[in-house]
């Protein structure tokens, strides 16, 4: 496995693999979603240093109940999670903040705590490599392999040389596309073994209120979140967005049981993206698509597990099943 060495030392080593492939890899895909009929950009370009900051402060704003909810989960079913888990690698994909592995370590007990190794995997070099060494402080006997990476892309570069616990929290698999979300759960199931285990966060399908208040706050952190992507491509693509010039638009969509981010133009306007040699031009009211945030039924995760070999073993749910963790094992 090619890989670059970013930090080792005693009890923590972080190693990189988006640098092989970052930057052609958003090239591609802001070209072909800016030359799409209704443009995009993919999601996962709003997570840079500042992107990951913002969506940490997100999630604690009132309106937004998903890591609320998740948290009250976590809390109550931590120990029941972790029993089982005897020793081995947890495996975080899209790490990000530590609150959530700081509760499932909690619950292991500082008697168990050197049978594991934590393996954050984020596309954030800064804030995998803080949050790593908070871990360390808080934690003696931990030891925590980071890996800056593209889980979409590398998934099978993480590894797996010993039991694992791959844990996948918040709602990001409701960021996925339909058929993006079927091919990334087929490569999570391929990579899987008997003894390792897929703990999985879904957000429920839910009053369309309480779902749109929570992609527009009043504090206007989603809507900087949202055009943050702009600043990322003029940085990585000397593209010369204004954000200003974008409104925030979030709405949830009935039909296709989802929340959808645009940035909806002011004016008309055309803008020049330099390294991809292209120029665009945007009506007034005209939308670029950036996220998508699917929200899931039980029968519908009940399909989707059994469609890809998987069988739920565990399910919790918080009072108002607004909120749901999945643990999934391979069927036998």
């Amino acid at each position: 496995m090619s890989k670059e060495l970013i930090l080792k030392k005693e009890r923590i080593e972080v190693r990189s693999r988006v640098a092989q492939t970052y930057s052609s890899s958003i090239a591609t895909d802001v070209y072909r979603g800016l030359t799409a009929s209704q443009k995009y950009i993919p999601s996962k370009y709003f997570y840079d240093d500042r992107g990951s900051r913002l969506f940490d402060e997100i999630c604690y704003l009132p309106e937004y109940y998903p890591t609320r909810t998740e948290m009250s989960i976590l809390d109550s079913v931590a120990s029941e999670i972790m029993a089982p888990f005897g020793e081995g690698d947890i495996v975080e994909l899209g790490s990000g903040a530590n609150r959530k592995i700081r509760v499932l370590l909690d619950a292991v007990g500082p008697e168990r705590i050197s049978s594991f190794r934590y393996v954050p995997v984020d596309v954030s070099e800064a804030a995998l490599i803080a949050s790593s060494k908070e871990l360390l402080e808080l934690y003696p006997d931990l030891e925590v392999l980071g890996i800056i990476a593209d889980f979409t892309v590398h998934l099978k570069d993480l590894p797996s040389d010993r039991p694992r616990m791959i844990i996948f929290l918040g709602s990001t698999i409701g960021n996925f596309h339909e058929r993006e979300r079927k091919k990334f759960l087929s490569l999570v199931a391929e990579t899987m073994t008997p003894d390792d285990r897929f703990l999985i966060g879904f957000d429920m399908i839910k009053q369309k209120k309480t779902l749109e208040a929570a992609y527009n706050d009043s504090q206007g952190l989603t809507s900087a979140f949202n055009k943050n992507v702009l600043h990322v491509l003029n940085r990585e693509l000397k593209a010369d967005f204004n954000p200003t010039e974008f409104k925030h638009v979030a709405f949830f969509n009935e039909e296709m049981e989802r929340v959808e981010m645009h940035l909806q133009a002011k004016e008309d306007m055309e803008i020049r993206v330099k390294d991809l040699d292209l120029t665009i031009e945007l009506e007034k009211d005209e939308t670029i698509h950036t996220e998508i945030c699917a929200k899931f039924s039980r029968e519908g995760i009940k399909r989707m597990a059994a469609d890809l070999g998987l069988e739920i073993r565990r399910w919790f749910f918080d009072e108002k099943a607004w909120f749901s963790l999945a643990e999934l094992v391979l069927k036998d």
